[in-house]
């Protein structure tokens, strides 16, 4: 938890003045930076290489927690439809509890769409439903940002390595 605070310390106590306690904490400092970091990517490198990514169990995830995050969108649809904000809010939080209820102490699946299509209250938002629960909505400028991120950043920096990049490295821990 140290590793930081002592290389700022000494640098703040004796300006680096290469005395001999500046010199005993380079030693230990900087060594011990330099194992923590060979450990830690060690790590990742192994979690990364054994990471096995499973799109429907995302995609059933989403599914399972979109409509509660669409809630606002929702408020927000039917106050635009002329809807009173706090009535809205108070009919979404009636049903979201329900259906969260179902889903935490029943062990079922999320509800919560099909209760708001059959309450008439959301009748003004029925047919917009899909809509503002489309998952892409949620994500603001994410996908433009990683990939503006690879294409500027981690391209030209792997570029000098590729030819090292190919094939796979095995970790023994």
């Amino acid at each position: 938890m140290t590793l930081v605070h002592d290389p700022l310390n000494t640098a703040a106590n004796q300006w680096m003045e290469r005395t001999l306690d500046d010199s005993a904490n380079r030693r230990i400092a900087i060594a011990e930076a330099f194992l923590t970091a060979d450990a830690l990517l060690g790590t990742m490198q192994n979690v990364f290489e054994g990471l096995v990514v499973y799109p429907k169990v995302i995609e059933r995830r989403i599914r399972q927690e979109l409509p509660f995050m669409a809630t606002e969108n929702i408020i927000m649809a039917m106050v635009k439809s002329g809807g009173d904000r706090q009535e809205c809010h108070e009919q979404i939080r009636v049903l979201s509890q329900q259906a969260g209820n179902r889903v935490k102490q029943e062990g079922e699946d999320n509800d919560l769409v099909e209760r708001i299509k059959q309450s008439a209250y959301f009748a003004p938002v029925h047919a917009k439903l899909e809509l503002l629960m489309d998952p892409a909505t949620f994500v603001g400028r994410a996908p433009a940002q990683v990939d503006r991120f690879l294409q500027e950043e981690m391209e030209p920096a792997l570029q000098p390595y590729t030819s090292d990049l190919e094939g796979r490295s095995h970790l023994t821990l």
